[in-house]
């Protein structure tokens, strides 16, 4: 057996053992879906930040870096505003939301501030995340086939399987583990592992820049001569773009960082800290984090292209960082750099699933239709879901042909403009109230579908800036009497 092979089973096993001890914790609603809010801040922290950063930070930026050239780098910056902007302005302002509530949901805790007096509003919101969050999850497991299929972890030599190749036995194993340990240990067993998947996550995107740089070195020189050896465009902060087509690249890729105010499944970290007060304390250590994450991911994608350029990986750029682990690296160091690839994958993937989860379970079931059951049984009806939610979502990442850089952009997209506008207003206008943010939610859902759908409109602008800006404009025009 190879090392590469080796080190990532030592992680998967890794994975799974703190599954099992973290499933003897949980006797309670709260416990499943927030930890019981006794979690360390630090543990949080890291876990946001590893499940925020999904396969799209190591395989679509990355591939598009590689794609790109330079002009990714609005991308980059639109990204790291956003999550400063969410760790030192919102952060601490949601926690406080919490306050005297019973919320353990973004929904629930919404209906609650906003005193929307009827289900409306926690429906919608409902709706809203299965919707969005079933192709985000699907995402994940296309993430986890491509990485597992190009380092040939899985190969050829596997049977078919739904008459696919090796990259479906990728996504059923990816599904496999992350549902697993989800139902086992929920929000608890999530945490940790984001925390040991966070940890992988920087390593890996440390360790293959540096080892790129090198490799660059004795055959280029540098990377801007590299670049600039691939011609104009890759060497050209606006893609070779001018006009109007340089001003949507910029808006496009900022735009990314208007995402982060409103995912369900960074919000509800900052829930489960135990006071706003931690947010400060852990702002910096986000932060760090988040420096390297993405400098290295697009170190990667900039480091591949002068190697190698583009047309070595012409059929899927979004495969560059594994490649690059499996050519560069020793096998052991590439299982644990390769690890981190699929960390990203999961990290995401299992917060989104209970996310989804505590929608169905705490907000249909118990708050809408008024079901009461024992603590033990609303956690039997949390994994019943995560169940069906992971069997849909795989079903759709065995569907879909998309990148996992589209997949998660239309998901991003259409979550932080449904939620986004809601909670900024929430926090900023006292008079803003149930109407404008059911408005500002339909408003948000209805302009990603169509933005993304139509391709003039997204060739355009971006859907992640249009729907936006149009779900904070029917916030504010619709928002009638404001709040009860």
């Amino acid at each position: 057996m190879s090392p590469l092979i080796v080190a990532f089973a030592v992680y998967l096993l890794a994975v799974v053992v703190i599954g099992v001890v973290a499933s003897r914790r949980l006797d309670s609603q709260s416990e499943f879906l927030l930890g019981g809010r006794q979690l360390p801040g630090w543990a949080i922290a890291i876990s946001e930040r590893a499940s925020g950063e999904s396969a799209w930070l190591l395989l679509g930026l990355t591939g598009a870096a590689l794609s790109t050239g330079l002009g990714e780098i609005w991308t980059v910056l639109g990204c790291v505003a956003g999550i400063l902007f969410l760790w030192f302005f919102l952060g601490r302002r949601v926690r406080a939301l919490c306050d005297g509530s019973d919320a353990l949901t973004l929904p629930e805790l919404l209906a609650q501030r906003l005193g929307a007096g009827g289900n409306g509003l926690r429906w919608l919101a409902t709706l809203i995340i299965v919707f969005f969050f079933s192709f985000y999850v699907a995402a994940q497991m296309v993430g986890a086939g491509k990485i597992l299929q190009k380092t040939g972890i899985i190969t050829e030599a596997w049977p078919q399987l739904f008459g696919a190749g090796p990259e479906t036995w990728g996504i059923v194993l990816g599904a496999l583990i992350v549902v697993g340990y989800t139902l086992l240990g929920g929000f608890r067993a999530v945490v940790w592992t984001d925390l040991l998947q966070g940890v992988i996550m920087i390593v890996a995107l440390v360790v293959l820049p540096v080892v790129g740089f090198v490799a660059l070195g004795r055959e280029h020189g540098d990377v801007t001569a590299a670049l600039a050896a691939l011609g104009p465009t890759k060497s050209s902060w606006t893609a070779g773009r001018g006009g109007w087509g340089a001003l949507s690249l910029v808006l496009g890729g900022l735009a990314w960082g208007l995402g982060y105010m409103g995912q369900p499944h960074l919000l509800v970290r900052f829930m489960a800290l135990r006071s706003a007060g931690e947010v400060r304390q852990l702002r910096w250590l986000a932060g760090a984090w988040t420096l390297l994450a993405y400098g290295g991911a697009f170190l990667v994608g900039l480091l591949a292209l002068g190697l190698y350029g583009g047309a070595h990986f012409a059929g899927d750029a979004e495969k560059v960082m594994p490649s690059m682990a499996a050519l560069l690296l020793p096998g052991w160091l590439a299982g644990i750099v390769i690890s981190g690839a699929v960390a990203a994958m999961m990290s995401t993937a299992d917060s989104q699933l209970l996310v989804v989860t505590s929608a169905f379970s705490e907000d249909v079931s118990r708050r809408i239709l008024g079901r009461r059951l024992s603590p033990r049984g609303e956690v039997a009806l949390s994994r019943l879901v995560v169940l069906l939610v992971g069997g849909a979502a795989f079903a759709l990442a065995l569907a879909s042909q998309e990148t996992v850089y589209g997949m998660v952009s239309y998901a991003w997209s259409g979550l932080g403009a449904s939620f986004g506008p809601v909670v900024l207003l929430l926090l900023l206008w006292p008079r803003f109230g149930p109407r404008g943010a059911a408005a500002a939610m339909l408003a948000g859902t209805l302009a990603t579908i169509l933005w993304k759908n139509v391709g003039p409109l997204d060739a355009a602008i971006s859907h992640r800036f249009a729907a936006w800006v149009i779900a904070l404009l029917a916030g504010l025009a619709l928002n009638g009497r404001g709040r009860r």
